[in-house]
């Protein structure tokens, strides 16, 4: 067996609708950040001892986080107020907003050139409204708003080949955009599958993993997006991550409420660790190998250590 339960964490209850959602670790420090949707707030976690340290608030409908370990930075995604916050660690009293596109979600950054995009997922009755903002860290403003065919999901940044990722829902599909030349669309890639929406890379095989809705788990080059393997998941799933010393993927579905773990090089099935309903978000953290599966029914993170 992979995933080993060996600690749970009691997490403030919720305020208001929405439970958790995306969530990051800063591995050098220890902490993992969630987003706390229910309570507007970050939730921090100390990864040595597994406690709750406390919550960040201010942050409304807070849906994503994202860690910088090289330069300390924290940002989040506030959907309710279109904005996303930047805060360096333990100083989240400098906290600044900078105002994106429509209801802003995934994240993913480029320290090298200090630029950081927000997927929108937009408002399907306002046409136009789906987009994909690119922010100047440094400058703290919005540089460009690329408009897209879809509602997006989550995105992520190579920084080999100094490319962005983003899941477009609906028409199924992947878009690329260049760090170098952050105002278009520079690459789509066509999902052969409904509803792209957790998305990870695997630097050093060049593979994009891509979990959808309609229950298929693609690998695809990311050079040509070509598919190369695919597999059943066991629920339409939400957050996915990749375990580069364990070549482990891990996929959370909130129905059944379950945690996959598949082996990468051939996308085989290898564990299915049960969580909870409505568990359909998780965390991880490289340096522990450690796994937090996050209950909205009972506002707990359940720890699992994979062990290989």
């Amino acid at each position: 067996m992979s995933l080993q339960p060996i600690a749970e964490i009691e997490l403030p209850e919720h305020h208001g609708s929405g439970g958790f959602d995306h969530a990051a670790v800063h591995g050098r420090l220890g902490r993992l950040y969630v987003a706390h949707t229910a309570n507007s707030a970050l939730d921090v976690i100390d990864c040595v001892s597994h406690t709750y340290r406390g919550s960040i608030a201010g942050l409304p409908a807070v849906a994503g986080a994202l860690v910088c370990e090289e330069q300390d930075l924290v940002f989040t995604s506030n959907r309710a107020e279109n904005t996303v916050g930047i805060f360096p660690v333990d100083r989240e009293a400098e906290l600044v907003k900078v105002k994106v596109g429509s209801k802003p979600n995934g994240l993913a950054y480029d320290p090298d050139c200090g630029v950081l995009i927000a997927a929108n997922v937009g408002e399907p009755a306002r046409p136009g409204s789906f987009s994909i903002s690119v922010v100047d860290v440094g400058a703290r403003t919005m540089m460009a708003d690329i408009p897209v065919p879809g509602r997006t999901r989550w995105s992520v940044f190579d920084t080999e080949t100094g490319r962005f990722y983003v899941n477009i829902a609906d028409s199924p599909q992947i878009v690329v955009v260049e760090s170098a030349k952050p105002d278009r669309v520079a690459h789509i890639f066509e999902v052969a599958a409904a509803g792209p929406h957790g998305l990870d890379l695997d630097a050093a095989t060049k593979r994009l993993f891509c979990a959808c809705d309609d229950r298929t788990l693609a690998a695809l080059d990311c050079r040509s997006g070509r598919e190369i393997a695919r597999a059943h998941l066991a629920g339409a799933p939400d957050v996915i991550f990749f375990n580069r010393e364990r070549r482990h993927l891990y996929v959370a579905s909130g129905d059944p409420g379950v945690v996959e773990v598949f082996e990468t090089d051939k996308l085989h099935l290898v564990q299915t660790v049960q969580t909870g309903p409505g568990a359909h978000t998780i965390g991880f953290d490289q340096l522990r190998n450690t796994v937090y599966a996050f209950l909205p029914d009972t506002h707990r993170a359940l720890v699992f250590r994979d062990d290989g």
